[in-house]
């Protein structure tokens, strides 16, 4: 090849034009690719599915907490089927959705259980099941169990049977079904009755429609909660810490 002979004239114009063509389908092709793949990537972190929302850094994929901030959404209004503790007259509702095979789910109750000791003169709270059935199959059985509970009990039998199920579950579909009618009889209900309601499926219809409630709450994982105060509704995604949780209700309670 003499001085100043490039590679490429030893092309044919005509070779040269579809070498130079050959290049641009490959990088097109290239490009085209890695597009591809970042809007799959995108689709499999942001399809739609209800997921456990964790805190930062919990788990991949998981929702992070967000900052509360009064947002148009619907909630159903407390009634006399919700379960509840606290002055009913109180200037803030809070209401909890929950999963109680979540792991988030469980230390959030730990916290709002704090909370309530704090607060339990200032804020309502209010518990509605919100189980996964994509990760924790479990689950809706066992939000059926309460319910049960609830109806042999009452109201202090509801939280008492959901407070004794997030301090023994394993979390993550870990908890045995053995064990529901064993956790009725620790709390001091009739554990034949209590057998008798949950092989029912009464409340299989009730906790399809609270799913069907949270989702229109705008819950897309759990725990969610909403904040009401002087007819605002302020959601909170996520297993927010303590002090976080604490000072949402502080400025609640200042509207």
């Amino acid at each position: 090849m003499s001085e100043g002979e490039s590679f490429f004239s030893k092309f044919t114009p005509k070779t040269s034009f579809f070498a130079g063509l050959g290049a641009m389908l490959v990088i097109f092709f290239v490009i085209g690719f890695f597009v591809l793949l970042g809007l799959v990537l995108r689709d499999k972190g942001d399809n739609g599915k209800i997921v456990a929302a964790a805190p930062s850094g919990d788990v991949a994929g998981a929702a992070e907490p967000t900052a509360a901030a009064p947002q148009d959404i619907t909630v159903k209004e407390v009634g006399e089927a919700d379960w509840v503790l606290g002055n009913p007259e109180a200037k803030v509702t809070l209401i909890e959705y929950s999963d109680l095979e979540c792991p988030f789910c469980k230390s959030f109750h730990e916290s709002m259980s704090q909370l309530f000791n704090e607060y339990s003169n200032d804020i309502r709270w209010v518990f509605r099941s919100f189980p996964l059935t994509q990760l924790h199959s479990k689950a809706p059985k066992e939000a059926e169990a309460a319910e049960c509970a609830g109806d042999l009990g009452g109201n202090d039998a509801f939280w008492k049977y959901i407070d004794k199920v997030f301090a023994i579950t394993p979390s993550n579909n870990g908890l045995d079904p053995a064990e529901l009618p064993k956790i009725a009889k620790d709390i001091g209900l009739d554990e034949q009755g209590f057998t008798a309601c949950l092989d029912s499926g009464k409340y299989t219809q009730k906790i399809k429609d609270d799913i069907t409630e949270a989702a229109a709450a705008g819950a897309q994982g759990t725990p969610y909660s909403v904040i009401i105060a002087n007819g605002q509704n302020t959601p909170v995604s996520g297993a927010v810490p303590y002090d976080q949780l604490k000072g949402y209700v502080d400025a609640a309670l200042k509207q």
